[in-house]
């Protein structure tokens, strides 16, 4: 066939056919991005509220869906309370679904109080586990202890736990690591005794690990350094992220404050966005002392 034919025959077929392939690439629309953590809400439970000693209560994801996170507060106690367990359950080889939170009376206290466990709870997440770290247990005066994600997997929520102290210890500093361009992959929990302690106790550090998921990242605010009784602060997630799990650090207090309120945004139709960390003296302090939340992010 000559050039001229072939011209002839598939010249003007041809070329339409390479302007509609061009077109229709053209307003093809861009594949919106997925969602790292789909499904994601928080959820709570609030055991009774008396002047008991000790109270503990659950929070549980709806059913088929796993614990990614939590948070908890105490309701009316104002710094007369201590958070000494607060355990998600799982483990090594089994997705974390609820959170258990207990505390306990740091003195005596004759008013009614309660405790609430929030979940933040997601669709199943890809090897989303449990791992923890127990320190030494003795009684020296502060423990510090850092539960590690296994190689390849990152953190997206955190948990302590307190032994043998029963309400005589404060978790100071419960802080992941990572930053705003670094998924967090650890979680270092350090706790000093309230008041002398004889006996011996130890601290557990709990890490809920996932495989990589997009976007991860720690954010963080830090509220006023001063001397008042009493200290807020929120750590928001960056615009397009989520809320997977949270953190909060003491400084400067060493022991004498204890945070009270440690609640993530969200609700039961809602993705938490935001952390609140408020925390109060527990005996009276003269010095300045800071609250940071930190904030666990993914994309939304």
């Amino acid at each position: 066939m000559s050039a001229q034919r072939a011209s002839r025959r598939f010249g003007p077929r041809a070329l339409s056919l390479t302007v509609g392939l061009a077109v229709a690439t053209a307003v093809l629309p861009a594949a919106p991005a997925s969602a790292a953590v789909p499904g994601l809400v928080r959820i709570s439970a609030t055991s009774a509220s008396n002047s008991t000693d000790f109270r503990s209560v659950t929070a549980t994801c709806p059913a088929g869906k796993v614990l990614t996170g939590a948070g908890y507060e105490i309701n009316g106690a104002t710094g007369e309370a201590v958070v000494d367990d607060f355990r998600p359950n799982g483990g090594a080889a089994t997705a974390p679904t609820a959170v258990t939170v207990g505390a306990y009376e740091a003195e005596a206290f004759a008013g009614n109080w309660s405790v609430t466990a929030y979940a933040i709870c997601a669709n199943p997440v890809a090897g989303l586990v449990r791992v923890s770290a127990t320190s030494a247990s003795n009684s020296t005066d502060f423990r510090s202890v850092t539960a590690t994600c296994p190689v390849g997997k990152v953190l997206t929520g955190t948990g302590y736990e307190l032994t043998g102290v029963t309400g005589e210890g404060v978790v100071d500093d419960f802080r992941p690591n990572g930053g705003t361009v670094t998924a967090p992959t650890s979680v270092t929990v350090g706790a000093y005794e309230a008041e002398a302690f004889a006996g011996n106790w130890s601290a557990t550090a709990y890490a809920i690990c996932a495989n990589p998921l997009a976007g991860l990242v720690r954010n963080s605010a830090v509220g006023a350094s001063n001397s008042t009784d009493f200290h807020s602060v929120t750590a928001t997630c960056p615009a397009g992220k989520v809320l997977t799990g949270a953190g909060y650090e003491l400084n400067g207090v060493t022991g004498e404050a204890v945070v009270d309120d440690f609640r993530p945004g969200g609700g039961p139709a809602a993705a938490p966005a935001s952390v609140f960390s408020g925390a109060y003296e527990e005996d009276a302090f003269a010095g300045n002392w800071t609250n940071t939340a930190y904030a666990i992010c993914a994309t939304a």
